[in-house]
């Protein structure tokens, strides 16, 4: 069988959560410390605080819900992400709006997104499809000459680069996933990073319950007992087994994972290039660390390409039904572009350990099907 995604982990990782289990502290404590300095090594930027979460879905919720809009407010985000970013943007107590996309890189339309603009509509949501950012200094003149903040879905962009920066040490707030099959993984977790350090001291109340101040004292295997509650809070906090596999993904990540991934990219693309039925979204692997491998054919052939795959043992998937469609996101308007591409979807098998013989097959059977 030939995954369409996967962690990649080792004895490395084992010998971690073993010292987690045998150490008998399971929660939230030194480790979670411990990978959340290691990120703040990694970004580089001592104008940037960060703070890691159970899953990027409750750390965009968390990002939202720091920002204090009123209630209801509306958030544009493009239709074509996981249903994640709008479900967090729902459960902080406001409205998703959803947005056309760019056909050429599947991220957000800023003409579309002007036309959503009313006067309860308080931020954008930019998600950065595939590792992809786009011109994220016209995202930002866009958000600053409406007076909205940004906040970056990066769940997919971890590693990737902006003029040379990291996503996460520029821009206003950043949300990332590390779930089983992320760039890298903490089996479930998230983080977000921001230059406003009192949103994020305000995260890491909200992850314990609001319990004000409680993070410092759990990095300390200590509890707080006579403590104030002032905001709603959830129990969204990292423990420290999730940390332990982080703190040994990211050593992994800038010596293997980040070179594998952009080789896997530039080698599907190689194969793929001469064949005229075959569209590719932009990329731009000098600073785009991929996550997965989308393409795009007409849906005719995508049914029959996938179902050649399945028989050859080989995962395909589809990233992602748009969110306009979806029953409880469904829009009175018609987005035209995410319209036309979902169909033409298909994400063939894309990790780090994938084999370039593996590819190989999986575009020899595309190349007899197109």
């Amino acid at each position: 069988m030939v995954r369409l995604s996967k962690c990649s982990v080792d004895k490395n990782e084992l010998n971690a959560i073993s010292g987690v289990l045998k150490n008998e502290f399971f929660g939230t404590g030194p480790l979670t410390k411990q990978f959340e300095d290691d990120l703040s090594k990694y970004f580089n930027n001592d104008n940037y605080s960060l703070v890691c979460t159970n899953t990027g879905t409750s750390a965009i919720q968390l990002a939202i819900q720091a920002c204090h809009f009123p209630p209801k407010s509306e958030i544009l985000v493009p239709s074509l992400t996981y249903v994640a970013s709008f479900q967090a943007i729902t459960a902080a107590g406001h409205k998703p709006i959803a947005c056309d996309i760019n056909e050429n890189d599947g991220l957000l339309s800023i003409s579309d997104a002007k036309n959503r603009i009313t006067s309860k509509t308080k931020a954008v949501m930019l998600v950065h499809y595939n590792g992809h950012v786009g011109n994220l200094d016209e995202y930002y003149t866009f958000a600053k000459e409406n007076n909205l903040k940004v906040v970056e879905d990066a769940a997919h962009a971890f590693g990737s680069r902006y003029k040379k920066k990291l996503i996460g040490s520029i821009g206003e707030i950043a949300c990332f996933s590390f779930d089983g099959i992320k760039n890298i993984t903490c089996g479930e977790g998230g983080m977000v990073i921001s230059s406003d350090r009192k949103l994020i001291e305000s995260i890491s109340d909200y992850r314990l319950l609001g319990v004000q101040g409680d993070s410092k004292k759990r990095a300390q295997k200590k509890r707080s007992w006579d403590f104030d509650v002032q905001e709603q809070g959830w129990r969204y906090h990292m423990s420290d087994i999730m940390a332990a596999i982080g703190i040994e993904q990211l050593k992994k990540f800038e010596v293997s994972f980040k070179k594998r991934r952009k080789e896997l990219n530039k080698y599907y693309r190689h194969k793929l290039e001469k064949n005229k039925n075959i569209m590719l979204f932009d990329t731009d692997l000098d600073n785009v660390v991929p996550h997965i491998f989308p393409i795009r054919l007409e849906s005719d052939r995508k049914i029959i390409l996938m179902k050649k795959l399945k028989e050859n043992g080989i995962q395909s998937g589809l990233h992602y039904k748009p969110n306009h469609l979806l029953s409880f996101f469904k829009t009175k308007y018609n987005l035209p572009v995410s319209e036309t591409v979902y169909p033409q979807l298909i994400t063939l098998p894309f990790h780090v350990d994938l084999k370039r013989k593996e590819i190989d097959l999986i575009c020899k059977i595309i190349s007899h099907i197109t």
